[in-house]
């Protein structure tokens, strides 16, 4: 509910402070008031476009604060805030803020938190409606009449929501399965070799590393052996250094009886020959150990250039060859059994969308089943009216196939005759400005129990009528405020009556600057002003006594 406007240098407002009260509140004033600035600043507040003619003149900027009360349990609200990284406090009032710069720059707040103009244009339809001479919102807009019907039949979408996710899920999932199966198709031949060519291989994980080790090592054996040969021959050939000290031990022994320092070179050429012959002995263990088959060096060289080869092929490094055989073979799998998966997908299809359309059949039934009703509830209210001729017609039909959406398979539209034996067309195209805004009325009254916004604001419903008919347009706002706040401006004295608040919007002239002004009236001022509107300029007693009649009723 709007709860009040604060408006400062707005055309020929300078500033100007409101408050609004629940039920039926009514803006009164003579032609070119300034009515319609009013709507202009509340219009700012809800995201219209900033218009830097709006801003006073000699005035740097603009601004309008609109205030609404908003129930706790408004998830909507909470959620457009939320999306858009703001907070609404439990029982904290909405306070949204538009700058217009003279320049014509600018800025947007909700609660004092930077905002966008679109998040206020998102927030307007769940705070205020408003309807006029030339209104193409709201009630207007065909977009939204499949909701206000399903919200007048109270009539859960919920399920047909998730039904037509699952078909859409399913057929998703089969549109991917028959992609992968029409590339992997085109890959067969060279699936069916890449992985014939890697089993053959049969590579296996860290092998790469082994064979290269395994190589260097025998590779380096080869070198030493060589050199483990020359030693040898240094050591024990028929020239070695064991062969010349055992001939010197030789002649020793028969020299050395008896001779002490002999002796000694004697028991050292022994130890010699001892140590020459470990070291001999150590360098053929050595040798035994580095000795390799020639063969052997030959087959790891061969595999590793293969693995190396294969692994660069495919652009891999050689350890991932046994995974890439993994991948390429399974790939391969699911184009030899791709057929059978792609026909249970084809069957999860089949059987989700039967599910959708049985639902939306259902949903369907419901829609027409409750038009009618709706239909009659409206017609009902057309001739109090003075729409006598009139007919109203809520049309639900079927979409193609490939319209269906997660709220259904039916387009619904608002449509209107408005005389005898002319066609139905769409609410917008074929009623006049006053026909229109009454029309919107007996919808409204229709939806009155059905949601939509808390506020409801009428500009000039009851132009060129008058008598039995106004009173009839204000029976009917006066119903409406039961049930939401409704705010009307008005030149009918049978409507402004019926009005729990009532606001005169004035101008005034100080012989430098017109200024507009709204002043709440009490009482005894609301008879003058509803006796003024009555009997025009010069009031007279039998038009107080009319309004007061009218007050009193």
């Amino acid at each position: 509910m709007l709860t009040a406007l604060s408006i400062r240098d707005v055309v020929l407002i300078e500033a100007l402070d409101l408050e609004f009260g629940t039920g039926l509140g009514v803006l009164t004033g003579e032609t070119g008031a300034g009515k319609s600035i009013l709507l202009d600043a509340l219009g700012l507040a809800l995201g219209a476009r900033g218009d830097s003619g709006l801003v006073r003149q000699g005035a740097a900027q603009a601004v309008v604060t609109a205030s609404f009360d908003t129930p706790a349990q408004d998830g909507a609200i909470a959620n457009l805030l939320a999306q858009n990284g703001l907070e609404l406090e439990p029982g904290e009032p909405l306070l949204i803020r538009r700058i217009v710069k003279a320049d014509g720059g600018s800025r947007a707040f909700v609660n004092d938190q930077a905002a966008s103009a679109g998040l206020l244009r998102e927030l307007a339809p769940h705070l205020v409606e408003i309807h006029g001479q030339h209104d193409d919102r709201g009630l207007l807009n065909a977009r939204g009449h499949r909701a206000m019907l399903d919200l007048f039949a109270r009539l859960d979408t919920g399920a047909i929501a998730i039904a037509h996710r699952a078909w859409r899920q399913a057929e998703d999932a089969l549109a991917v399965a028959r992609a992968e199966q029409e590339l992997a198709e085109r890959d067969r031949e060279w699936l069916e070799h890449a992985v014939a060519e890697l089993r053959g291989l049969a590579p296996e994980p860290g092998e790469e590393e082994r064979l290269a080790d395994r190589r260097a090592t025998m590779q380096r054996g080869e070198k030493i052996a060589t050199e483990l040969q020359s030693i040898a021959e240094l050591l024990d050939g028929s020239e070695g250094g064991l062969s010349q000290f055992r001939q010197a031990a030789r002649i020793l022994e028969r020299i050395a009886e008896g001779h002490d320092a002999l002796a000694e070179a004697l028991a050292a050429i022994d130890r010699a020959i001892t140590e020459a012959a470990l070291a001999q002995d150590a360098i053929d263990q050595a040798g035994d150990a580095l000795a390799f088959d020639p063969a052997a060096l030959e087959a790891d060289e061969a595999r590793l250039f293969e693995l190396r080869g294969l692994a660069r092929k495919h652009r891999v490094h050689p350890d991932d060859l046994s995974a890439l055989l993994d991948d390429l073979a399974s790939r391969l799998e699911r184009v030899e059994s791709g057929g059978a998966g792609i026909a249970k997908l084809e069957r999860a299809v089949t059987q989700a969308h039967t599910a959708y359309a049985e639902a939306a059949r259902t949903l369907s039934q419901a829609r027409q089943q409750a038009a009618a009703r709706l239909d009659a509830a409206v017609e009902a209210e057309l001739k109090p009216l003075k729409l006598d001729a009139a007919r109203f017609r809520t049309v639900v039909e079927p979409l193609d196939q490939a319209q269906w959406t997660a709220t259904g398979m039916d387009r619904v539209e608002f449509a209107v005759s408005t005389n005898p034996g002319a066609p139905f067309a769409p609410l917008i195209k074929i009623a006049s400005g006053g026909e229109l805004s009454r029309f919107i009325l007996a919808l409204k009254v229709a939806l009155a129990e059905e949601g939509g916004a808390r506020t409801l604001i009428f500009d000039e419903i009851d132009r060129g009528v008058g008598g039995a008919v106004a009173s009839a347009i204000g029976d009917r706002l006066a119903r409406l405020a039961g049930t939401a706040q409704v705010l009307v401006v008005t030149h009918s004295p049978q409507v402004a009556a019926r009005g729990a608040q009532h606001l005169l919007i004035a101008k005034s002239h100080d012989g430098i600057v017109t200024r507009t002004g709204v002043t709440p009236l009490s009482d005894v001022q609301r008879r003058e002003e509803i006796a003024r509107m009555l009997s025009g300029a010069e009031i007279t007693d039998e038009a107080r006594a009319q309004a007061q009649r009218l007050l009193a009723a």
